[in-house]
């Protein structure tokens, strides 16, 4: 019997993670009757053919109906969706490549290439905002590429209208190991002990702020190691602090499956679906894959604030009160948190990339260690231009 999560209320600690409930509520089994769209269910992952259901998106009825079943297998049910030719002409896939190997091959001869979230610098090519990249290189192509009423149905599906693109190019070598399972932006780039100072509520809400997606631009049979999927795994309630439990990776290395792909297909999934890229054991399989992270309209604020300048301003002030003894640490942190940007995110990876762990330091980590270190007002200035010139360069 699976039990109950706390509801709405409380706070999701590892004292929370119960291994034999995530092996029960992940040994689920999606029937095909409950996805009638689906041409079929592989290893409970269901399977669209988009040659036969892209007159659907056409009509809107039909679409809408398609949607709400893609909308309930993301959300209650096995958390992942394959679209078996999301792109009927393969074409706009190979220029696409050739675009990003030019790219890649580019930042490697500039020296780029610098951080990534799991791999070590060098065991694969990432190309980070891969969607500005390949849109100011090939305009035409661009709109080609995402030109696709498959890709902008799935996001729909899950986002609703006005949803926010971006992507990353992944190239794993021949001999490329396998990622650990994670869950994704945002709390999945947390820490467990940071994940669990977010509310119960804060972690049902987050997997419905963005999309994972991937696009094959190749072939991907089981050796190159496409993603490892857990299906059913995003219901469970602490998976973001549970995800970093040496038990929780054991169950989800003998429970995942892999499903091989052909070039032109397309996968999304729930971001809080346990999962990780494969090991490419292939002997010459380039295995490339353009991670597509879609997010909500609606993760954004509703004033535009100048916390640079504000940061600037309140700190000799953070200073003093320090020194008189007017305010503690605690209340320092509260003040800090009004004023600088405690968020690293959107930044441009390129220049302000997450070495050493998932994010970057944030505007606020910058005035805290300020604080901290009692710096200059001038050596607060240099690090905050510095920042912005990483995160917009």
């Amino acid at each position: 019997m699976i039990r109950q999560q706390p509801g709405f209320v409380g706070y999701f600690g590892r004292e929370s993670c119960d291994l034999d409930e995530f092996k029960v509520l992940t040994s689920q089994s999606l029937r095909p009757e409950q996805v009638p769209h689906a041409a079929a269910v592989e290893k409970n992952v269901p399977v669209y053919d988009m040659h036969a259901l892209r007159p659907a998106l056409e009509r809107p009825d039909a679409r809408r109906a398609l949607l709400a079943e893609w909308g309930w297998v993301l959300g209650r049910s096995a958390g992942v969706i394959a679209l078996k030719g999301a792109y009927s002409d393969t074409a706009v896939i190979d220029r696409a490549t050739e675009v990003f190997r030019r790219i890649i091959e580019d930042e490697r001869q500039a020296g780029g290439g610098e951080g990534d979230h799991f791999a070590a610098s060098g065991a694969n090519d990432r190309v980070w905002n891969a969607l500005q990249k390949q849109c100011l290189r090939d305009p035409e192509g661009f709109a080609l590429y995402f030109g696709n009423t498959a890709i902008a149905a799935a996001c729909e599906a899950w986002l609703g209208p006005d949803y926010q693109m971006t992507a990353q190019i992944n190239q794993v070598r021949p001999g490329g190991k396998a990622q650990q399972a994670h869950r994704d932006y945002h709390l999945g780039f947390q820490t467990a002990d940071r994940a669990a100072q977010f509310p119960v509520h804060a972690h049902m809400v987050n997997a419905a702020l963005t999309l994972q997606g991937a696009v094959a631009h190749c072939d991907m049979p089981i050796e190159s190691g496409p993603t490892k999927l857990l299906p059913f795994s995003q219901l469970y309630g602490p998976g973001y602090v549970a995800f970093h439990d040496d038990a929780h990776r054991a169950h989800f290395e003998q429970a995942c499956i892999q499903l091989p792909l052909a070039k032109g297909d397309a996968v999304f999934f729930n971001p809080a679906l346990f999962h990780a890229a494969g090991e490419n054991s292939s002997a010459d399989i380039h295995r490339m894959a353009n991670l597509l992270q879609v997010s909500s309209a609606f993760g954004r604020a509703m004033e535009a604030v100048d916390r640079k300048a504000m940061c600037l301003a309140v700190f000799p002030a953070l200073m003093a009160l320090k020194q008189r003894g007017n305010l503690d640490d605690a209340r320092i942190d509260a003040a800090i948190a009004a004023t600088a940007e405690g968020y690293p995110f959107p930044t441009n990876l390129d220049t302000d990339p997450p070495v050493g762990g998932n994010a970057p330091a944030s505007q606020a980590d910058i005035l805290r260690r300020a604080v901290s270190e009692s710096w200059t007002q001038a050596q607060l200035e240099q690090a905050l231009n510095a920042l912005r010139s990483r995160q917009a360069a």
